[in-house]
């Protein structure tokens, strides 16, 4: 794929994932959506548009806003700990989540009145004169722009800075290769573990996401995290929960890390209770005894919960305090100082030091 046009009145890009039918429509395959368009019809991600005989994203090249954030908000805890990332996203969502916090922007349907102009080498170039080693991909899906990441994505790498992408994993068999490619980083969320929740609270399938997830994990070059939301009455029973961790341990393996965040009400499900803190302690032990070494609280403060330890002989290896890390006593190799054990994932010879910051940055 080529860098993509030069931004004027139209920053359209065919997509790269479609074929022609036998009754004139045409079909994206960019994700098991399989959305069929006739001329001026756009998919259910709203930013895929049919014109004339191709689908064209309409979002390459601008965006919803960049801000720095840490890692760990993405959520990574064993991807470069302490360190910025410049986060950014565009518009339009291939799933239609009941709960969604960033709603304006994945469901958006007044783009331009939201974009604003965004190159893939201004982004790469805004993030290695700031220091930040990394961009991500969030805030929307960046599944549904997988063009403009990806180009974003090579562009960051040729400025010698890695890329992270944050997404809910509902993508294609035929695009996950080449959208994961240039991915040094992921957190995929497993939104649930059964097909009713995810068919009637996400609009997506639950069999599609594991295959994604299992996919990435397996190609290995692409470090993986996961993310899951516990919503009471929907995601919180313990059946549920111990079938999801069983099947991490005996498929991904022990060793991927899991984040269990808290539920906060928005969007279509306001009438939800917000998760208890107790509730999310209970989950994150109930994945300990089914087996994962490395699990994680979000959107709470507890400092077990955000902490590292080591798999092997039980060491405090990084100590975090909400996003600023506290203390780092793994070795400049990335073994524990205690008993070697090598911790899994990308770590620097020291933790970053960037703090809990959130800081907004125009291009």
């Amino acid at each position: 794929m080529g860098a993509g046009p030069a931004l004027g009145a139209e920053a359209d890009v065919a997509g790269r994932w479609s074929h022609a039918l036998r009754d004139g429509r045409i079909q994206c395959d960019l994700c098991p959506r399989r959305c069929r368009l006739r001329e001026g019809q756009r998919g259910y991600c709203f930013v895929r548009e049919r014109h004339g005989g191709e689908i064209r994203l309409t979002t390459w090249g601008r965006s919803s806003g960049f801000c720095l954030d840490p890692i760990e908000k993405k959520p990574l805890a064993h991807f470069h700990p302490g360190t910025a990332v410049l986060s950014f996203g565009t518009a339009g969502c291939n799933l239609g989540c009941r709960y969604c916090q960033n709603w304006e922007i994945s469901a958006a349907r007044t783009w331009d009145r939201l974009a604003v102009r965004a190159t893939p080498e201004m982004i790469a170039q805004s993030a290695m004169e700031r220091g930040v080693p990394q961009v991500a991909f969030t805030y929307n899906d960046p599944i549904v722009y997988a063009e403009y990441a990806i180009d974003t994505a090579r562009a960051c790498h040729e400025a010698g800075v890695r890329t992270v992408a944050v997404t809910a994993g509902c993508i294609s068999p035929e695009a996950r290769a080449e959208f994961f490619a240039p991915m040094d980083a992921t957190n995929i969320d497993l939104k649930g573990f059964t097909e009713d929740f995810y068919w009637h609270i996400t609009g997506a399938h639950l069999a599609d996401i594991l295959d994604t997830i299992a996919w990435v994990v397996a190609e290995g070059s692409t470090w993986v995290e996961l993310t899951t939301l516990v919503i009471p009455g929907f995601t919180d029973d313990e059946a549920q929960l111990r079938a999801e961790f069983a099947w991490i341990r005996r498929e991904l393996g022990p060793d991927v890390p899991l984040h269990l965040s808290a539920f906060h009400p928005d969007h279509r499900m306001r009438d939800v209770a917000p998760t208890l803190p107790s509730t999310l302690r209970w989950a994150r032990g109930l994945a300990l005894e089914e087996g994962l070494h490395f699990v994680y609280t979000g959107n709470i403060h507890d400092p077990e919960g955000e902490l590292t330890r080591c798999a092997v002989c039980g060491e405090k290896l990084i100590e975090r305090d909400w996003y600023t890390i506290l203390a780092d006593r793994l070795t400049p190799e990335g073994t524990c100082a205690t008993c070697g054990s090598i911790l899994p994932g990308r770590f620097d010879a020291h933790a970053g030091s960037f703090g809990p910051r959130s800081i907004p940055v125009r291009l």
